[in-house]
């Protein structure tokens, strides 16, 4: 489900109340590959309910060029939001996703282990309201950037 930043802080809170264990990620999911899906669904496995905060078009061209995204925001949440681990989806358009962690604040925040867990952004927010940070390894080695170079090199 596509929610708001509004909309998701109520929902939020009441699954605190249901005691449901929430796990956070985030990312700009541009071309949906088998890492990003086997990624999602070992975050899923950490808690009850799944939050992806994904970035929005604006943010992820600030991170990866004028050139990306390759679908749109739209598009990239409407197949995140219909993978079956995820159950949340929404937006950030700042360049790090430090203020949705802070109005979220998860139980368990999750990143990718290309991140050290020292650098993950929102990690002292989610610390210091007990809860926990945590890394995936990636089982393969795709990405979208090769997917794009591999296109690319194959219609030159």
């Amino acid at each position: 489900m596509i929610l708001s930043r509004e909309e998701l802080k109520k929902v939020r809170a009441e699954l605190k109340s249901q005691n449901k264990k929430v796990v956070f990620t985030n990312g700009c999911f541009d071309l949906i590959h088998s890492g990003h899906v086997d990624y999602l669904v070992k975050a899923k496995q950490l808690g009850d309910v799944l939050i992806v905060g994904l970035n929005t078009d604006a943010s992820v061209r600030r991170i990866k060029g004028e050139k990306r995204p390759i679908l749109t925001q739209d598009e990239r949440a409407f197949i995140v939001s219909n993978l079956k681990p995820v159950d949340y989806v929404t937006f950030f358009d700042e360049d790090t996703p430090a203020e949705i962690i802070a109005d979220l604040i998860p139980d368990i925040l999750v990143k990718g282990a290309d991140w050290s867990i020292d650098k993950i952004v929102g990690r002292d927010v989610v610390e210091a309201n007990g809860g926990e940070v945590k890394t995936i390894e990636f089982v393969n080695d795709q990405s979208t950037s090769k997917i794009i170079q591999t296109i690319l090199n194959r219609y030159k």
